[in-house]
């Protein structure tokens, strides 16, 4: 297992590392003997301070605690371990080539059992009754014992471990059967009457032990296959990054293995490739499908200066990238790390099945003895038979592993579907306290806005000319807002010239000299300290102010020429997500540290229902906390520095793909391409997981509740009706890979 230093019971130092444990027996146990656990092979029930995860750990998916070097079963509940790092390559785990193997085997000698026992039901005996006896007994014992040998492996390491599970009941159950056939083939004359069927024979159940086996083989093939597709989701994302790479070293082009890639290389990019790694395009243009990582089907433009990420496909165009983040950096590695870890974590509600799995067990056990006792004493003849048949066929029905399966496979599988759509989910407790999210709490900038000042629009006689004379000055500012006049100007495509003799001034703006004309851009001050009447533009000025936007006054050869509106657009997408979010009847909140302005102005146009403005970073957290002193669950989305105090106070943090590190670290879930609408694609999300997990605890409860009562007979007294073990041991199997099955329609989700 592995255990957090900060939280462990005790701690013993040895062969010059720290070895860390759960509970005090646990490191009673480890300074006895030290030798025994520090071995290549960790036993799984010892307590070991993991490193990072490797491909040769494996753990368990109900309870991921367990970890050990390679391949094994659980103690707890005998499941087979899976590897804690998946792999790109869809390989056929050991575990499912054994069982298939040994389920084929115990078909072909399982079915003469059948055979002759048909046969004896329709009358037409084909061999004398003792030898009908060591017929079955010769073919059913490689099934019960070769066959069946890895449940009674399982059963034992659950007593020894004190960890009774589904492993315990079916080896009880078989063994019981296989048990006591072999002795009455030996000694069939030890048995009382009440053994006996009509006609004095004694009843054998070679049979229904070697079906039983077979049916619970079937059931850990199609178990283990299902549990495989639930990863399938982390390897598609693992597929996505290409093996090789096209660099462009001194004119000359040649592909090289991906892990030979580093920061600063320049590669080649074609169309239909995808791109190998994260970087920017530094020379050409393309058109890269990004809907693998972010969920949008729409391709994006990329040119020069572009981000691009390893994974997405280029369409169209060929582009030059410098190569920025490699290997395990890249979004894409870091994408699977977390999906990863969120597959492996647990859900609150998992407590639920987690205290009934505790006494599942044995008090499956204590029925069975019951039954048993029941149908001996006030069972009709052959009572004993009776008996022993309705024991066996209830601790065959009982099935904790679908209880235990419940909720990690639907989390398992809700998250892959997240990952493919945009949507990183850090744990399964974000998962499940999303669906309660009744307050949404947003930034503005970044989060409703784009969080890149543009210019909204030019007032003027010859608004390009405006344009051209403003951004030769800007290009020699370092004002914040001197980019996007910038920007502007070369997106339209204008020629800036060169500006001499520039000086800012600071709180008023930038002067200069362009083409031999005095240029001056910057506030209405500026244009009146040097005699300039920036008269005719104050009423447009007040009036673009008044709707929150950034007002430049431009003035060319000592006349006022024109005004630049400056804005932080608001996102395309957000009106569309505001809307949803209301629907769905969650309140929205807007927190900023921007002037109230500008802040009224964002949220009339979006509809938001609260505005407070010029918020502190760190009162943004206090905001959140009376939030939740109201009785509101919180989610709480941004993309900075400042927003990771409230992502982290918060129920739930949401982070934009598009922000810092720092608020990523912070936040629960993680949306790839900073879209608000990823905020409705994670809720539906949420909500559809939990729905899946709520009928997978249903089911698991209702078919226990149901299953075992009817396996002791409840219903013989009233319609003469008994479960066969056999059919018990179908209704567990059944039981498991439903589970699996209703979680496997997540990866289908409509987001």
């Amino acid at each position: 297992m592995t255990v957090d230093p900060l939280h462990a019971a005790g701690s013993h130092a040895h062969g010059g590392k720290m070895w860390y444990f759960c509970s005090r027996h646990c490191l009673e146990k480890f300074q006895s003997d030290p030798a025994r656990y520090t071995g290549e092979n960790l036993p799984a029930v010892e307590i070991h301070a993991a490193p990072a995860a490797s491909p040769a750990e494996y753990t368990c998916p109900m309870h991921p605690e367990i970890v050990q070097n390679g391949p094994g079963t659980c103690p707890i509940c005998g499941m087979a371990l899976e590897p804690r790092v998946v792999g790109a390559e869809d390989q056929e785990s050991p575990e499912l080539a054994d069982m298939r193997r040994r389920f084929w085997i115990s078909v072909a000698l399982t079915a003469p059992i059948l055979f002759t026992t048909m046969g004896e039901m329709a009358g037409a005996r084909l061999f004398g009754g003792r030898l009908v006896i060591w017929i079955q007994f010769l073919l059913a014992t490689p099934v019960v014992v070769w066959g069946g040998w890895p449940f009674f492996e399982r059963a034992w390491a659950s007593i020894a471990h004190r960890s009774p599970n589904m492993f315990t009941l079916i080896a009880l159950g078989t063994g019981t059967a296989y048990l006591y056939s072999l002795i009455a083939a030996l000694f069939p004359s030890i048995f009382p009457d009440s053994f006996r069927v009509h006609g004095g024979e004694l009843a054998v159940y070679f049979e229904p032990a070697a079906v039983i086996t077979t049916l619970v083989l079937l059931g850990q093939v199609l178990e283990l296959r299902a549990r495989s597709q639930t990863s399938s989701a982390l390897r598609s994302l693992l597929n996505l990054a290409p093996k090789t790479a096209r660099v462009v070293r001194e004119g000359a082009e040649e592909d090289v293995p991906l892990d030979h890639i580093h920061p600063g290389d320049h590669l080649r990019v074609r169309p239909g490739e995808r791109v190998p790694v994260d970087g920017t395009v530094v020379e050409g243009a393309g058109t890269v499908d990004e809907s693998m990582l972010t969920g949008e089907p729409i391709p994006v433009e990329k040119v020069r200066g572009g981000k691009v990420t390893g994974g997405t496909v280029n369409i169209s165009g060929s582009f030059i990238m410098m190569a920025e983040r490699v290997g395990s950096e890249t979004l894409l590695a870091q994408i699977v790390r977390m999906v990863s870890a969120a597959q492996r974590s647990r859900a609150p509600i998992q407590r639920v099945a987690d205290a009934v799995a505790a006494y599942f067990v044995p008090i499956v056990v204590v029925i069975a003895v019951i039954t048993f006792i029941v149908w001996a004493v006030f069972g009709p003849e052959p009572r004993l038979a009776y008996a022993l048949v309705n024991a066996v066929a209830v601790l065959i029905i009982a099935c904790p592993c679908a209880l235990g399966l419940a909720t990690p496979t639907s989390v398992m599988v809700a998250t892959g579907r997240g990952a493919t759509a945009g949507i990183l989910i850090r744990n399964a407790e974000a998962l499940e306290v999303l669906e309660k999210v009744d307050t949404l709490v947003v930034d503005k900038t970044g989060t409703l806005t784009e969080g890149r000042p543009r210019v909204i629009s030019i007032i003027g006689d010859d608004s390009n000319e405006v344009l051209r004379l403003a951004a030769a000055i800007e290009r020699a500012s370092e004002h914040p807002l001197a980019a996007a006049v910038i920007q502007s100007a070369e997106e339209k495509g204008l020629q800036i010239p060169r500006a001499e003799n520039v000086r800012a001034l600071p709180g008023k703006g930038v002067m200069g000299t362009v083409e031999s004309r005095p240029v001056l851009v910057g506030s209405a001050g500026l244009l009146i300290d040097n005699q300039v009447d920036p008269g005719a533009f104050m009423g447009r000025a007040e009036a673009l102010r008044g709707e929150g936007q950034i007002v430049i006054f431009v003035a060319i050869a000592g006349r006022a020429a024109g005004l630049l509106a400056i804005a932080d657009p608001i996102k395309p997408t957000a009106s569309e997500a505001i809307q949803w979010l209301h629907r769905e009847k969650i309140r929205v909140v807007m927190l900023t540290g921007d002037n109230a302005t500008t802040a009224g102005n964002v949220a009339r146009q979006l509809g938001l229902d609260e505005v407070r403005a010029e918020v502190m970073p760190a009162e943004k957290a206090e905001v959140i906390k009376s939030l939740q002193s109201q009785g509101r669950v919180v989610a709480m989305a941004g993309d900075g520095i400042n927003d990771a105090p409230a992502l982290a106070q918060a129920q739930v943090g949401i982070a934009m793909g598009t922000g810092t590190d720092i608020a990523m670290e912070s936040a629960g879930i993680t949306l790839v391409r900073g879209d608000l609408r990823g905020i409705a694609r994670a809720l539906r999300l949420s909500r559809a997981a939990m729905r899946n997990i709520r009928q997978n605890l249903f089911f698991a409860f209702v078919y226990n509740t149901i299953g075992v009562p009817v396996a002791a007979g409840v219903l013989y007294p009233f319609f003469g009706l008994l479960l066969s073990p056999m059919l018990a041991s179908a209704a567990m199997t059944f039981s498991s890979v439903s589970v699996i099955g209703n979680a496997l329609r997540l990866r289908k989700v409509e987001l």
